[in-house]
């Protein structure tokens, strides 16, 4: 049964081909020679990408949950790889915009969906201590530090959120006494993706990223490249510390199928034949559609 609620299954059986095959033919290309060797790290990251990306497309296709592990190896081995690679071509500069949770929204979004898929698919530990060398930024954001250290106990905490909004309500649903936990839990699910429209504030902006919102946030009105919008952070936090996810179950932007992967699924019904018009788009996001300038824009940072 198909998990995702805006989009229906011909859309996700296209894209899903596209993207697999696109895997096979980077691979392949990847290994030519290049007429500019500078843009080879930001290339074979987008394998990396696209490995993601066709992990949670198959989840919002409503795949067997058993099935998705198999990216997160070629994800993680192709992000080395463009590390290794991108030692000898970016700036110091560029490094640190790649890499920085507290200036790059889109990377530690990345990373927390990376740590939570992680735990819900209980990689290998091998595969885990990989990830984190990747992940990095140990000690810069309490709750995404918090998360990691479930796993990995000598991982030195931060004081801090780098995004109090949205993620202090999933922070203030971690430290809640257990009787307030789900409440507190899908407050956030339910208010995570509007505010990750952050738009900035005059004179008294928390916001030191480069962007306002996810690279993808938008990525429904367009003809392809949308993979769903899943909350996984808040499954990893149920992961992590065990929170009752009850009143979550259900909520189109929680994949409470990661959890429990024996069925069924936690997922309201959806009808067979869905519009994949660009006029469907979650309510209250208060954005239209990204311009290719700004998509460009993050291109030479990380996308």
């Amino acid at each position: 049964m198909i998990r995702d609620a805006l989009k229906n299954v011909a859309y996700f059986d296209r894209w899903i081909d596209f993207y697999a095959k696109d895997i096979d033919h980077k691979q392949q290309f990847s290994k030519q020679q290049f007429a500019d060797e500078s843009y080879r790290p930001q290339y074979v990251y987008k394998i990396s990408e696209h490995c993601l990306s066709l992990l949670l497309q198959r989840y919002s296709r409503g795949d067997p949950i058993a099935e998705l592990p198999q990216y997160f190896d070629p994800l993680v081995h192709h992000w080395e790889e463009a590390e290794r690679l991108g030692k000898h071509v970016w700036t110091e500069k560029q490094q640190y915009t790649r890499h920085a949770w507290a200036v790059n929204l889109d990377h530690y979004i990345d990373c927390f969906w990376l740590v939570g898929l992680g735990l819900a698919l209980d990689i290998s530990d091998d595969l885990w201590q990989r990830l984190l060398a990747l992940v990095g930024n140990e000690g810069e954001d309490e709750l995404l530090d918090r998360v990691i250290a479930r796993r990995q106990p000598d991982r030195k905490i931060g004081t801090k959120l780098c995004y109090p909004k949205p993620y202090r309500r999933l922070l203030e649903a971690v430290n809640a006494p257990k009787d307030r936990q789900a409440q507190l839990l899908f407050a956030f699910v339910d208010k995570w993706y509007a505010e990750l429209n952050r738009p900035p504030k005059k004179g008294l902006s928390e916001q030191t990223a480069m962007y306002d919102r996810p690279y993808w946030y938008t990525y429904h009105t367009l003809e392809g490249g949308y993979f769903g919008y899943w909350c996984v952070e808040a499954v990893a936090a149920v992961k992590a510390f065990g929170l009752d996810d009850s009143l979550c179950l259900g909520h189109p932007n929680y994949p409470g199928d990661l959890l429990r992967p024996d069925g069924p699924t936690t997922h309201v019904a959806q009808p067979q034949e869905r519009s994949t018009s660009a006029q469907q788009r979650p309510e209250a996001t208060g954005a239209g559609e990204a311009s290719v300038a700004s998509r460009l824009a993050r291109l030479f940072h990380k996308r």
